[in-house]
């Protein structure tokens, strides 16, 4: 199993740490750094910065919003972030929630499942350098009765595959992933359900196309903190916990309350919902279960991770991205050593 580090979001107060924590992470063998986005700082410039200042380190977009671009501008991003950085880099493409594509972008939140294949099915046409025509529900290339023609790609890739994935919850979600992609996204996961919540799916999805798990990356982030009350390491993600499950979407609408149900906790789910949009969110974070946190992150001594890395492997996670929990550049740099560490002692690096 291999290891990957999650900046989160740039602009937040940690950007020079930020580039530390990359450098670090790279200087130590993780595989793979990934930056994400909402509706501050891109994904794009983020990683050319961190790519210019890393050896070897993949660097991937988790997620590019598929609102935020057509698929033909995310080819030319992905065939030019791989070309700057000599072939390390991997798209991680996303929906996006109704609230941010429609109330940032301006794009309606629908049919997200087929405009996620059609975007997909642009972006690895693009990235073949062929002329670029195409005929779906949502875009067609070139548009009918203008000006327009078939063009290509001008820049010419390191590498004409770039690994694909994307951010996937939903069970439909997770089973076209399977079936479209190399790897899949995966946030809040939980070795002792991660079967049940996603690789059945995934695994559903691959053997539709006539494929098998081989080479397919399954790549869920966890946040970690190192120390020796787990508790009181919990209480650290309990805000966070509570954003995803409570305050992420609409109470029609949150994909991660429903997966917080999928795992079992449907009377919590719904109240840390009810107290979030409430607008109490301390009693949100409170609501949320200890053995929530503690199932879908990494808490404790570096034995006691070792022991969470190995069940994660034995489930069928082959990157494993953390998110170093830390108050200040040190914190996160010792929680980052701490995942080698705890790699190498669960006999997996």
């Amino acid at each position: 199993m291999r290891l990957g580090i999650n900046l989160g979001y740039w602009g937040a107060g940690m950007d020079g740490d930020n580039l530390a924590v990359a450098q670090e992470a790279d200087r130590l063998g993780y595989d793979v750094c990934w930056a994400a986005e909402a509706y501050g700082s891109d994904a794009a410039t983020v990683l050319s910065w961190v790519a210019a200042q890393t050896e070897s380190i993949d660097v991937g977009s988790a997620i590019f919003q598929i609102p935020a671009r057509t698929p033909a501008m995310t080819a030319m991003t992905a065939a030019t972030l791989d070309s700057l950085s000599g072939g390390r880099f991997r798209l991680g493409l996303g929906v996006s929630g109704p609230q941010v594509s429609e109330g940032w972008y301006g794009v309606k939140f629908d049919k997200p499942l087929a405009r996620t294949r059609e975007y997909v099915e642009i972006i690895r046409k693009a990235m073949t350098r062929e002329r670029l025509s195409y005929e779906g529900e949502h875009w067609t290339l070139p548009l009918p009765d203008g000006p327009g023609k078939p063009l290509k790609l001008t820049v010419h890739p390191q590498r004409e595959h770039i690994p694909l994935y994307i951010a996937a919850i939903g069970p439909k979600n997770l089973e076209q992933t399977g079936e479209i992609a190399d790897g899949a996204l995966l946030i809040f996961p939980s070795a002792e359900h991660i079967e049940d919540t996603a690789l059945r799916h995934i695994r559903a999805g691959r053997e539709k196309a006539g494929k098998t798990m081989d080479g397919f990356d399954v790549c869920p982030t966890l946040p970690l903190a190192v120390g020796d009350d787990v508790a009181a390491l919990a209480d650290m993600f309990r805000p966070y916990t509570a954003l995803y499950v409570g305050g992420m979407g609409s109470r029609k609408q949150n994909f991660y309350n429903q997966l917080a149900q999928r795992m079992g906790y449907e009377k919590e789910a719904a109240e840390i919902q009810d107290k979030y949009l409430s607008g109490d969110k301390t009693a949100a974070a409170a609501a949320v279960p200890h053995q929530l946190i503690d199932q879908t992150a990494l808490l404790g001594s570096v034995e006691r991770i070792a022991e969470r890395m190995q069940a994660y492997a034995e489930a069928g996670v082959t990157t494993l991205t953390l998110a170093p929990a830390g108050f200040t550049l040190d914190e996160r740099i010792t929680a980052l050593r701490a995942g080698t560490d705890a790699l190498e002692r669960a006999g997996l690096a």
